[in-house]
This record gives C-alpha cells, structure tokens and sequence, in this order.
C-alpha cells in the first residue's frame, strides 16, 4: 500500500503520520522524488481501510494498493529511478558505469597492473574477488583477507571503488573499507546474509542467481530494503537453460522488464553469463541497447594463466578495445560514463 503525499507537505507531518503507521505495526519506506513523495507501508495491509486513512490525513493525495509481493523496490512506490553512489561513482538515472577487473585477486603485482589498465580505458568502477564460491572444493578460493588488502592498495594507486563479493554474514567485519558489497548468484537467497547487508550503508550488488525468476530476484532486492537499504544494483549474469553452447543464457529480456517494474539500477555481467572471451563483447553492446545501466566485465593481464575463470576474461588490449566502442554507443543512448 502507498500513499501519495501532497506538494508541499512540511517535514514534521510526514514524521508524524510515518509514526502513527507504524505504531499500527507496519514498517514504512519513505520515497522523496522531484515531483511526489511517497510513503509505501510492509507488511500486511489487507486489514487497512484504505479510503478512511486518506480521508483522515489531509496530507494525502490518494492511495493505492500495491498487489505484487515486492514494495520498496517497485517503481509504484518510487516512480522515478534510483541512482546508486558507489564511493564517488554514480550509477542510473543516466548514469552508466563499467565494472572489470579479474575473477580472482591473484597478486599485488596483478590487481595493480589491471586496475591502471581498465581504469585509463575508462572502466570506472574495480572488482575482483577475494573469497571465491567454486563449484569443486578443491579449486582456488581466492586469497580471503589478503585479497581485501590487495584490492584497497589498488584503489589507493587508482581512485577506482571496490566492488566484491561477500559470502556469508560473518566475514561483514572485513569489508567496512569495501565501496560496494556483491552478493553473488549463489547467494541470491540467503536471507540471513541479504538481511545483513541491508542493515549496513554500503551499497550492494545483487547478481541474479542462475536458476531464479525475476520476481524472486526483486524479492531479494526487498529483503535489502526492508532493512533500510536502498542503495542496491540488480545484475543479470545468465541463467542455466538446456543450452550447452555457453556457460548460462544471458536473458537480455530482464533488463527492459526489470527496468518497468522496479526503480532499481540493472547492470549486466556477460562474462559470467557466456563462458567464452570471444562472446562478451557482442553481448556487452547488446546489454547497452536493451537499456541496461552498466556492465560487469572480468579483465586479466595474461587470462591464460588467470587461476579462475581465464576461459571468459577479457585481455588488457580487448577491454580497452571495447571500451572505445562502448563509449560511443552509451553516448548515443543519451547516457553518460563516469562521475558527471
């Protein structure tokens, strides 16, 4: 349920009807746009007469019910797109940023030599994992605290944010110097962990899990929000269909579809979405033309050696290569690169 305030409406009786709400047991989310702020209300409605609160509160101008399961990410409650602050990187509402860097942080010498590279071919945002969930137990799983501390020494040589993976709520301590927390397709539903990053005012990055529809996506997104965060970006990186030819399908579809139903900012990760070097760069062109907000492309200095994920890893030279053609087809969709 939302309710429209009027214009105008002075801030101390937005704070008093907030806490009349949620004395009835709701939490409320307050939406301030350009044109209208809105308050949404969680929890269950079905017992609010919602005709008699609007007669009641002459700062309303109407209300509606809101009959999907998500609230606080539905663009009913915030009509107008939400632009996340990565450290000093804004991403949507006409912001398009590129993440890269390499799936795994292997070596100063590395995280270092890459970040120099994507950062001058106009990457604006570095990601790289320290901890790494793999399918076998008995493959590299990323260098854990140290791999932290290589990314901070990257973003102090570079200005870039970091953006990495977090995989359970106990490792949260060691990410306080992190611009944005990824919550990888693994961990879609880990509602303790999705719980957790929502109490914390780091903007987060939620990868859609390979198996999962949209609308559980966009109720992960809630379980964020209902905690008080509402800095998250959404990421399509493929879902597993019967097709062999590639490691996911990249369902190019969710980028419109989520852009009609939540306010949310949507990247797209085809490297992890095709498996193959040679596919990213058709596919990160087509993910600019669907709409998408940014990308997600994983870089290595010499993808051959790389010990995770070489096979999808972009070289120096390609990325940049890439980025020159991007940077004309983001311009042409009348969006902009970088921090203005």
């Amino acid at each position: 349920m939302v309710f429209v305030l009027k214009p105008g409406v002075p801030q101390q009786k937005i704070e008093r009807f907030i806490q009349k709400i949620e004395s009835w047991g709701f939490q409320t989310f307050l939406s301030t746009g350009t044109e209208h702020t809105v308050i949404c209300l969680i929890g269950n409605t079905a017992t609010i007469d919602l005709d008699s609160v609007v007669q009641m509160n002459d700062i309303i101008e109407y209300g509606k019910r809101v009959t999907e399961p998500y609230k606080a990410v539905n663009r009913t409650v915030h009509p107008e797109d939400t632009m996340v602050n990565a450290g000093n990187v804004p991403i949507g509402n006409g912001m398009f940023q590129v993440i890269s860097g390499p799936c795994s942080v292997e070596s100063e010498e590395q995280i270092i030599e890459v970040a120099k590279s994507v950062k001058a071919s106009g990457a604006t945002m570095l990601r790289g994992g320290a901890f790494k969930p793999r399918t076998s137990p008995y493959a590299f799983m990323g260098l854990g605290k140290e791999g932290l501390q290589l990314l901070l020494a990257a973003k102090r040589e570079t200005g870039l944010p970091i953006v990495t993976e977090v995989m359970n709520q106990t490792q949260l301590p060691l990410f306080e110097d992190i611009d944005v927390l990824q919550v990888g397709a693994r961990n879609m539903q880990n509602f303790d962990l999705l719980r957790e990053v929502g109490r914390y005012n780091k903007p987060v990055l939620l990868k859609r899990g390979l198996a999962n529809t949209l609308e559980e996506l966009l109720m992960s997104a809630e379980y964020i929000m209902s905690e008080g965060n509402s800095q998250v970006i959404l990421c399509e990186r493929g879902i597993r269909t019967f097709e062999t030819s590639t490691r996911n399908t990249l369902d190019l579809s969710a980028v419109p579809l989520l852009k009609q139903k939540t306010h949310l900012p949507v990247i797209v990760d085809p490297s992890h979405a095709a498996g193959i070097r040679v596919l990213v760069a058709p596919l990160a062109r087509a993910a600019v033309a669907v709409g998408a907000d940014g990308l997600m492309i994983e870089t290595h200095n010499d993808p051959a050696q790389a010990r995770s994920d070489g096979a999808q890893s972009l070289n120096l030279a390609q990325f940049e290569v890439l980025m020159e053609d991007l940077k004309r087809r983001i311009e042409f969709e009348g969006k902009h690169i970088g921090t203005a």
